[in-house]
């Protein structure tokens, strides 16, 4: 069996667009309706990705807007990005975009394994940014996109998997699709 690869992701966007509980819902299996601004959390989990373990340490900042500075500490020994808007919010997918411009900045590289996320896919009624365009971002900046439902835990499992696809894409580990594995 080989060791499991120590990753550490931060979790970035707006505030309110639902980074916690898209986490918490990974981490836990739980939806948390309440909400209390984050500080910072950070959750550890054990996952299994194409036979491989991984160690996930899961970095969930606090809201940011476009002024924010972004903090040294989301460049330093992180392995991929989980940026979230909501798709029911124009302004947190405004801040996403600048929020990624200055991660790369911060960074010095022209990409860096991140999954674009459009949560609170639930709510229909009040969407304001179509799947297209979330597609349309992640695209330009060579990034995964999903939507999702921390809610519904629609798909808060498949994010942080992604995220791993995209880092172990970004070490040169894919591995071959003859290869098959369970995924817990």
């Amino acid at each position: 069996m080989p060791q499991p690869k120590y990753r550490k992701i931060a979790v970035i966007g707006y505030r309110s667009v639902g980074k916690s509980s898209l986490t918490i819902q990974f981490v836990e299996g739980q939806f948390v309706d309440s909400y209390d601004p984050t500080i910072e959390n950070t959750f550890n989990k054990m996952v299994s990705v194409n036979c491989q373990d991984f160690n996930l340490q899961l970095v969930d900042t606090a809201g940011q807007d476009e002024y924010s500075i972004f903090p040294q500490s989301h460049s330093m020994d992180i392995h991929g990005y989980v940026l979230v808007y909501a798709v029911t919010s124009m302004k947190s997918f405004e801040v996403v975009q600048a929020l990624h411009d200055k991660l790369l900045d911060m960074v010095g590289k022209i990409q860096v394994p991140t999954v674009l996320v459009g949560n609170k896919k639930d709510l229909h009624m009040e969407r304001v940014i179509k799947p297209e365009e979330g597609k349309k971002l992640a695209d330009s900046w060579g990034a995964a996109f999903m939507e999702s439902s921390a809610k519904e835990n629609e798909t808060a499992v498949e994010v942080f998997k992604r995220i791993i696809l995209e880092m172990e894409k970004a070490d040169g580990n894919m591995p071959s699709e003859d290869k098959k594995c369970a995924v817990m």
